[in-house]
């Protein structure tokens, strides 16, 4: 089978195309012929290992898991002996940041793993860009407990991260202000903001305003300059480390200040969870961005592309171009 494989850390171009052989299911696994898998931020930062501290888990000097890949749709091609929830012909979706390999033409998974049916009525390359962006930010907001009627800001609108929390936020029933590039205004408004702004135009954290929460989606501000248009008990999150990694020594530290505080939580993988997200999906609740959508072969683009910057809400690849 085709597959991307990357066998040290580095810039996209230590991703190659090759073949290699299709994997053989334990008893406990299913084997999915992918049709569609998201090239996302996960997947850039384990191949680059930027942050030195996921080599923890991918491999302190070379990675351990060789196909990037953790965010796919396709069909079960084949069920182990023990594998009771799925059979062969079963659409199925989801994400696994622990195994990785959907960057290839089949890929394993457990059955315990975080794969879940395909909803009726939501198509394999929807389903595709579903989890990944989105279940980072249900953790974000199951962390800080928002509620219906809470007022929150969220900066970075058009990524995956932003444009699934915006939507998640609304089907809560909190008021969201989003922040974004100035041409999509109107794009982030269709996902539900209650109000958008375009961070060219204005600065967000000079707002006349205050939040119960600013969920700064994209890394770009700090909780310092975030301060100021958060409540008395108002929470700053992130989806970046900070400067200096600040913001995992202020998530220990402000809690206990009684006042203002950050979170840094950190993101768990459910198969409840990409379930749940399904369900949105399914009900008209939440609707992936998709941007560009590449061939296999053209893996090294994508991930140029995903590590530009540029992206808004999910880039793809198809397993059938």
């Amino acid at each position: 089978m085709k597959a991307a494989v990357y066998r040290a850390y580095g810039p996209p171009e230590v991703v190659k195309v090759e073949d290699i052989p299709v994997p053989v299911p334990k008893n406990d696994e299913i084997l999915v012929r992918v049709h569609f898998a998201s090239v996302n931020r996960t997947d850039t930062g384990f191949r680059s290992a930027e942050y030195v501290i996921s080599r923890f888990f991918s491999g302190l000097f070379r990675p351990k898991q060789q196909v990037l890949g953790c965010e796919f749709s396709g069909v079960v091609e084949k069920a182990g002996s023990d594998v009771t929830e799925f059979k062969s012909g079963d659409r199925v979706f989801g994400f696994n940041d622990e195994r990785f390999g959907a960057h290839a033409e089949y890929m394993l998974l457990r059955e315990k793993d975080a794969v879940v049916h395909i909803p009726q009525g939501v198509d394999l390359k929807t389903a595709s860009a579903i989890s990944e962006g989105a279940h980072y930010a249900l953790c974000n907001i199951r962390a800080a407990k928002i509620s219906a009627g809470q007022t929150v800001l969220v900066n970075g609108g058009t990524g995956a991260i932003g444009s699934a929390a915006i939507q998640i936020i609304r089907h809560i029933g909190a008021h969201v202000t989003a922040v974004c590039p100035a041409v999509y205004v109107d794009m982030v408004r269709s996902l539900g903001a209650d109000e958008v702004m375009a961070f060219e135009e204005q600065d967000f954290t000079m707002l006349n305003k205050k939040f119960d929460v600013v969920f700064d989606a994209v890394g770009k501000s700090t909780y310092g300059k975030c301060r100021r248009i958060m409540k008395d008990k108002g929470i700053y999150m992130s989806t970046e480390l900070g400067p200096g990694a600040q913001n995992v020594f202020l998530a220990l530290i402000t809690p206990f200040l009684g006042g203002k505080r950050l979170l840094f939580p950190l993101p768990v993988t459910a198969k409840a969870d990409i379930a749940f997200l399904g369900g949105l999906a399914a009900d008209g609740k939440l609707k992936p961005l998709m941007d560009r959508v590449f061939p296999l072969d053209s893996i090294v683009e994508a991930h140029q592309y995903v590590q530009s910057g540029k992206k808004i809400g999910n880039v793809l690849i198809d397993m059938s171009l």
